[in-house]
Protein backbone atom coordinates (compact mmCIF):
# COMPACT_ATOMS: atom_id res chain seq x y z
CA UNK A 1 0.00 0.00 0.00
CA UNK A 2 1.22 3.04 -1.17
CA UNK A 3 1.66 6.57 1.10
CA UNK A 4 -1.19 8.08 -0.57
CA UNK A 5 -3.32 4.70 -1.00
CA UNK A 6 -3.05 4.58 3.32
CA UNK A 7 -6.03 6.06 5.32
CA UNK A 8 -4.15 6.76 8.57
CA UNK A 9 -1.74 9.25 6.80
CA UNK A 10 -2.31 12.60 5.95
CA UNK A 11 -0.54 15.07 3.77
CA UNK A 12 0.38 18.31 5.15
CA UNK A 13 -0.02 21.36 2.99
CA UNK A 14 3.73 21.85 2.03
CA UNK A 15 4.02 18.38 1.15
CA UNK A 16 5.16 16.70 4.81
CA UNK A 17 2.53 13.64 5.88
CA UNK A 18 1.25 12.84 9.57
CA UNK A 19 -0.43 9.94 11.21
CA UNK A 20 -3.96 10.24 12.46
CA UNK A 21 -4.52 8.32 15.80
CA UNK A 22 -3.65 7.99 19.48
CA UNK A 23 -0.15 8.03 20.34
CA UNK A 24 0.83 5.14 23.63
CA UNK A 25 1.33 8.39 25.60
CA UNK A 26 -2.38 9.68 24.81
CA UNK A 27 -3.91 6.19 25.53
CA UNK A 28 -2.02 5.69 28.61
CA UNK A 29 -3.93 8.66 29.56
CA UNK A 30 -6.88 8.05 28.75
CA UNK A 31 -7.10 4.59 30.49
CA UNK A 32 -5.71 6.29 33.88
CA UNK A 33 -8.68 8.36 33.45
CA UNK A 34 -11.48 5.85 33.20
CA UNK A 35 -9.80 3.97 35.29
CA UNK A 36 -9.88 6.48 38.22
CA UNK A 37 -13.61 7.29 37.05
CA UNK A 38 -14.52 3.21 37.20
CA UNK A 39 -12.80 3.28 40.82
CA UNK A 40 -14.93 6.03 42.21
CA UNK A 41 -17.69 4.95 41.00
CA UNK A 42 -17.55 1.38 42.55
CA UNK A 43 -16.30 3.37 45.88
CA UNK A 44 -19.45 5.18 45.86
CA UNK A 45 -21.36 2.48 45.56
CA UNK A 46 -19.72 0.54 48.79
CA UNK A 47 -20.14 3.58 50.39
CA UNK A 48 -23.90 3.68 49.52
CA UNK A 49 -24.34 -0.17 50.44
CA UNK A 50 -22.79 0.52 54.15
CA UNK A 51 -24.89 3.07 54.48
CA UNK A 52 -28.34 1.48 53.89
CA UNK A 53 -27.52 -1.55 55.61
CA UNK A 54 -26.60 1.13 58.86
CA UNK A 55 -30.06 2.47 57.77
CA UNK A 56 -31.52 -0.93 57.62
CA UNK A 57 -30.11 -1.85 61.18
CA UNK A 58 -31.00 1.28 63.03
CA UNK A 59 -34.87 1.39 62.09
CA UNK A 60 -35.14 -1.95 63.27
CA UNK A 61 -33.31 -0.87 66.47
CA UNK A 62 -36.02 2.10 67.02
CA UNK A 63 -38.90 -0.65 65.79
CA UNK A 64 -37.51 -2.94 68.64
CA UNK A 65 -37.79 -0.21 71.02
CA UNK A 66 -40.76 1.43 70.03
CA UNK A 67 -42.39 -2.56 70.79
CA UNK A 68 -41.32 -2.64 74.34
CA UNK A 69 -42.77 1.29 74.49
CA UNK A 70 -46.17 0.29 73.06
CA UNK A 71 -46.14 -2.77 75.49
CA UNK A 72 -45.85 -1.05 78.87
CA UNK A 73 -47.88 2.06 77.73
CA UNK A 74 -50.80 1.40 79.17
CA UNK A 75 -49.74 -0.78 82.20
CA UNK A 76 -50.21 1.05 85.29
CA UNK A 77 -46.21 1.78 87.19
CA UNK A 78 -47.11 -1.17 90.17
CA UNK A 79 -48.58 -3.87 90.81
CA UNK A 80 -52.70 -3.20 91.33
CA UNK A 81 -52.37 -5.40 94.44
CA UNK A 82 -49.22 -4.56 96.26
CA UNK A 83 -48.61 -1.28 94.96
CA UNK A 84 -44.64 -0.09 95.46
CA UNK A 85 -44.56 -3.27 98.66
CA UNK A 86 -42.87 -5.58 95.98
CA UNK A 87 -40.45 -4.22 92.85
CA UNK A 88 -39.77 -6.25 89.91
CA UNK A 89 -42.17 -9.49 88.92
CA UNK A 90 -44.06 -10.91 91.96
CA UNK A 91 -43.64 -14.62 92.51
CA UNK A 92 -46.16 -15.72 90.99
CA UNK A 93 -45.35 -13.62 87.70
CA UNK A 94 -42.97 -16.51 85.55
CA UNK A 95 -42.93 -14.91 82.13
CA UNK A 96 -43.77 -11.82 80.45
CA UNK A 97 -47.04 -12.81 79.74
CA UNK A 98 -47.75 -12.70 83.30
CA UNK A 99 -46.71 -9.15 83.95
CA UNK A 100 -49.17 -6.88 84.97
CA UNK A 101 -47.53 -3.24 85.45
CA UNK A 102 -44.29 -1.31 84.43
CA UNK A 103 -42.08 -2.43 87.42
CA UNK A 104 -42.65 -6.27 86.81
CA UNK A 105 -39.75 -5.52 83.68
CA UNK A 106 -37.08 -4.28 85.66
CA UNK A 107 -34.98 -7.07 86.11
CA UNK A 108 -32.11 -8.30 87.98
CA UNK A 109 -28.72 -6.51 87.79
CA UNK A 110 -28.39 -5.06 84.16
CA UNK A 111 -31.81 -5.22 83.45
CA UNK A 112 -34.49 -7.63 81.76
CA UNK A 113 -32.86 -9.06 77.94
CA UNK A 114 -35.05 -10.53 75.84
CA UNK A 115 -32.63 -12.00 73.38
CA UNK A 116 -31.99 -14.36 70.33
CA UNK A 117 -29.65 -16.39 71.59
CA UNK A 118 -31.46 -17.25 75.24
CA UNK A 119 -34.42 -17.89 72.92
CA UNK A 120 -37.11 -15.32 74.74
CA UNK A 121 -36.89 -12.19 72.35
CA UNK A 122 -36.70 -10.09 70.63
CA UNK A 123 -40.54 -9.50 71.76
CA UNK A 124 -43.57 -7.30 70.40
CA UNK A 125 -45.71 -5.33 71.98
CA UNK A 126 -48.22 -8.52 72.19
CA UNK A 127 -45.13 -9.98 73.89
CA UNK A 128 -44.87 -12.83 71.33
CA UNK A 129 -41.04 -13.63 70.59
CA UNK A 130 -40.23 -12.12 67.19
CA UNK A 131 -38.83 -14.54 64.44
CA UNK A 132 -35.83 -14.45 62.24
CA UNK A 133 -33.84 -11.47 64.38
CA UNK A 134 -30.69 -13.26 65.26
CA UNK A 135 -28.20 -11.20 66.82
CA UNK A 136 -30.91 -8.40 68.19
CA UNK A 137 -31.21 -8.32 71.89
CA UNK A 138 -33.73 -5.92 73.99
CA UNK A 139 -32.59 -4.83 77.68
CA UNK A 140 -35.35 -3.03 79.27
CA UNK A 141 -34.32 -1.33 82.94
CA UNK A 142 -37.02 0.08 84.98
CA UNK A 143 -35.91 2.71 87.77
CA UNK A 144 -37.63 4.92 90.54
CA UNK A 145 -36.73 8.94 89.91
CA UNK A 146 -37.12 11.97 91.70
CA UNK A 147 -40.17 13.50 90.41
CA UNK A 148 -38.10 16.83 90.66
CA UNK A 149 -35.01 15.84 88.32
CA UNK A 150 -36.10 12.43 86.44
CA UNK A 151 -32.61 11.72 85.72
CA UNK A 152 -31.80 11.37 89.20
CA UNK A 153 -32.19 7.39 90.25
CA UNK A 154 -33.71 6.09 93.46
CA UNK A 155 -33.89 3.34 95.11
CA UNK A 156 -36.26 0.67 93.73
CA UNK A 157 -40.10 1.38 95.40
CA UNK A 158 -39.24 4.72 96.98
CA UNK A 159 -40.69 7.19 94.58
CA UNK A 160 -44.34 7.00 92.64
CA UNK A 161 -41.85 8.57 89.38
CA UNK A 162 -40.81 5.56 87.02
CA UNK A 163 -38.66 5.97 83.97
CA UNK A 164 -38.64 3.03 81.40
CA UNK A 165 -34.88 2.81 80.26
CA UNK A 166 -34.82 0.26 76.76
CA UNK A 167 -31.33 -0.38 74.95
CA UNK A 168 -31.00 -2.50 71.58
CA UNK A 169 -28.24 -4.18 70.82
CA UNK A 170 -26.92 -6.27 67.91
CA UNK A 171 -24.67 -8.79 67.42
CA UNK A 172 -23.50 -8.73 63.76
CA UNK A 173 -22.13 -13.19 65.03
CA UNK A 174 -22.24 -15.08 67.70
CA UNK A 175 -18.65 -14.35 68.66
CA UNK A 176 -18.59 -10.33 68.62
CA UNK A 177 -19.38 -8.08 71.08
CA UNK A 178 -23.00 -6.59 70.57
CA UNK A 179 -23.52 -3.16 69.62
CA UNK A 180 -26.02 -0.73 71.16
CA UNK A 181 -27.80 0.45 68.10
CA UNK A 182 -30.11 2.75 70.05
CA UNK A 183 -31.27 3.90 73.63
CA UNK A 184 -34.92 5.17 74.43
CA UNK A 185 -36.30 6.50 78.33
CA UNK A 186 -39.64 7.86 78.85
CA UNK A 187 -41.54 8.28 81.82
CA UNK A 188 -44.63 6.35 82.39
CA UNK A 189 -47.86 8.35 81.65
CA UNK A 190 -49.82 5.99 84.74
Amino acid sequence: MSRMQDPTIRTRPGGRSRHVGFTLVETALATVIIGTGVLAMVSAHQVLLDKNGWSTMASTAALLGNEIREMTLNLPRHDPVTNRAYWGPEPDEATVLDFDDVDDFDGPGGGLVFSSAMGNGPIDANRSIIGDMDGWEQVVRVRNVDPFDILNPMADGTSEMVRVEVEILHRASPGDRPRVMTRLAWITPK
